[in-house]
């Protein structure tokens, strides 16, 4: 699909790479947000890369909405040619799944969901065709997920399962949103799977919740004194499962000031990725425990 832009009023123009979520889509929408941030056009004030779209917002009183669009589809057509190579990050996201907090809430919402009488992982399971909701948490931390977007709620991540597309989960949002979600769920809706970062409505199924933070507008959480929002489109997350011991200790740890994020630096090849998907996870696996 040949990318169909829209333009908003006349400051900002809507690029749409694709109708369909793929990592080709998003590698696209970085690399051209990227070159736009590198051409330094004076009349653009804001570029926002999105999962498989993006948008750039432009003062039109130093260049014209059709110049614009000229200057966007020259430089698409030069990031096309580029190879998808990013340097990024793997980050491993410790998640107490089935956690009495969510529990609790999505039996509160119960005549909002598709299935009132199963949990959001009993039927997340059940509609993916796992016989069990362990295997359904095993497909869900074995593989690594790509940020592709961050925002709407300010510092939540979008994240894109990195395996081939038959093996992705697939779980509906809620009938209709609930009005309440504890901070740090971890959700999932369509093919997406989200981090809350802040207690507030939602709609996404919920299957358990992480001890580390992820937003800090206080900036006052060890990891986040530098900059309030921790995720960026183009890291790499994996989820590890822990038990309720271990959420205690992490939440006492961020508390402490001592909790320190499982980060490794990566150079990732979406080449490389998509000729070896398994052999190229397991290797962020291993990376990111330290084998």
């Amino acid at each position: 699909m040949a990318t169909r832009y829209s333009f908003g009023g006349d400051d900002h123009i809507f690029a749409e790479v694709d109708e369909a979520m793929s990592l080709e889509a998003f590698f696209t929408s970085l690399s051209v947000t990227k070159a736009v941030k590198e051409s330094q056009i004076s009349a653009v004030t804001e570029v926002c890369p999105a999962n498989a779209s993006y948008q750039i917002k432009f003062d039109p009183d130093k260049i014209k909405p059709k110049d614009m669009l000229a200057e966007l589809k020259r430089i698409e057509s030069e990031a096309a040619s580029a190879e998808a190579v990013i340097s990024t990050r793997a980050v491993e996201i410790p998640v107490y799944y089935d956690d009495p907090w969510t529990r609790e809430t999505l039996m509160r919402f119960r005549e909002r969901h598709q299935d009132p009488n199963s949990t959001d992982l009993e039927y997340a399971a059940r509609i993916n065709n796992f016989d069990s909701i362990d295997s359904f948490i095993k497909a869900h931390s074995e593989s690594p997920w790509f940020v592709t977007m961050v925002g709407f709620v300010a510092g939540l991540p979008f994240m894109y399962q990195m395996v081939e597309r038959q093996r992705q989960i697939e779980v509906p949002k809620y009938l209709r949103p609930r009005t309440d979600t504890p901070k740090l769920t971890v959700g999932y809706g369509g093919c997406f799977a989200c981090i809350y970062s802040v207690r507030g409505a939602g709609g996404y199924q919920m299957f358990g919740i992480t001890p580390m933070p992820i937003y800090d507008p206080q900036q006052s959480i060890s990891y986040l004194k530098d900059f309030m929002v921790f995720f960026n489109p183009g890291d790499i997350v994996k989820f590890k499962p822990i038990d309720r011991n271990s959420y205690d200790e992490g939440v006492e740890a961020v508390e402490a000031g001592t909790f320190e994020p499982v980060i490794r630096e990566l150079v990732f090849s979406l080449d490389e990725f998509q000729s070896g998907i398994d052999e190229y996870n397991k290797n962020i696996g291993e990376m990111l425990h330290g084998n």
